[in-house]
């Protein structure tokens, strides 16, 4: 598995995500064993949420890593109503209760909201400065948003990006690219599918005997300093999305792949889900 460094960590460039995610408590056995299988195959970077499934999700993950934990570089996410000097620690212990764990590696702003960026970052640094967090970082933040926060500090930004969100490559990606902030990619894959029915992606997939997910997520790899945290729940799945990072593409695939998911001519606003 290659690696990138992340937080001050070497960590493998195509991590597990696990937005929805226990929600369902008949799929849970089935979740924590798709989680355990990553780490097996490398992908020991897991991306989670006090957000997915009101905490769910965590739970998940806590019982994955059980045991384990000194193998996995865990990164979650507090809600931006909980981003205040004293809401950051009381979610923060939340987060540590259901995960199992007494620190979170990278610990994030999943977005934007009310509380000044300067009050949630003094917050975050109070937690790093006690140990329960490794790093702190934020997730949906635009260009402006980051010029704002101007903070040397901030290990990453997470945001939304794939074959058919390209947005981030017109000023955000080059930017972070050239301050050698790591970004992370969520829903690298897309989503319900539609992106991987594309007759180009199916053909450059069957060019190298892969599947249109896998090349999905090598196009991201091609970009320096990126993260992909593909969620999967089938044995197979995961075993594919671990096997993506050793696969190259060619001049002639990204070339096709341009011209069937069109790079960013001009700025756009930043996309979410």
């Amino acid at each position: 598995m290659r690696t990138l460094e992340l937080a001050g960590v070497q960590v493998p460039v195509i991590g597990q995500g696990t937005w929805q995610m226990g929600e369902d408590r008949s799929q849970r056995a089935r979740e924590v064993a798709a989680l355990r299988q990553g780490i097996e195959s490398g992908m020991t970077l897991i991306d989670t949420a006090e957000m997915y499934a009101e905490g769910g999700a965590e739970e998940v993950v806590g019982q994955a890593i059980a045991g384990q934990r000194d193998r996995v570089f865990l990164v979650s996410k507090v809600y931006p109503h909980n981003a205040s000097r004293r809401g950051i620690p009381e979610a923060c212990e939340r987060s540590l209760r259901r995960l199992g764990t007494d620190y979170i590696d990278l610990y994030l702003l999943h977005w934007r909201g009310q509380y000044p960026l300067e009050e949630t970052v003094e917050a975050f640094e109070r937690l790093q400065e006690a140990g329960k967090i490794g790093r702190w970082g934020v997730s949906n933040f635009d260009l402006d948003d980051v010029h704002e926060l101007a903070a040397p500090a901030c290990a990453t930004n997470q945001v939304l990006y794939n074959l058919e969100q390209r947005g981030i490559e017109f000023d955000l990606l080059p930017w972070s690219q050239q301050q050698r902030l790591p970004t992370m990619a969520y829903c690298p894959i897309g989503q319900g599918g539609k992106m991987l029915a594309n007759d180009t992606l199916r053909h450059v997939a069957a060019r190298h005997q892969a599947t249109p997910a896998q090349v999905a997520l090598a196009w991201i790899l091609r970009q320096d300093g990126v993260i992909a945290i593909p969620k999967a729940v089938h044995p197979e799945h995961v075993q594919l999305n671990a096997q993506a990072a050793s696969l190259q593409l060619e001049a002639g695939d990204l070339e096709a792949l341009d011209q069937a998911f069109h790079a960013p001519e001009r700025k756009q606003r930043l996309a979410m889900v």
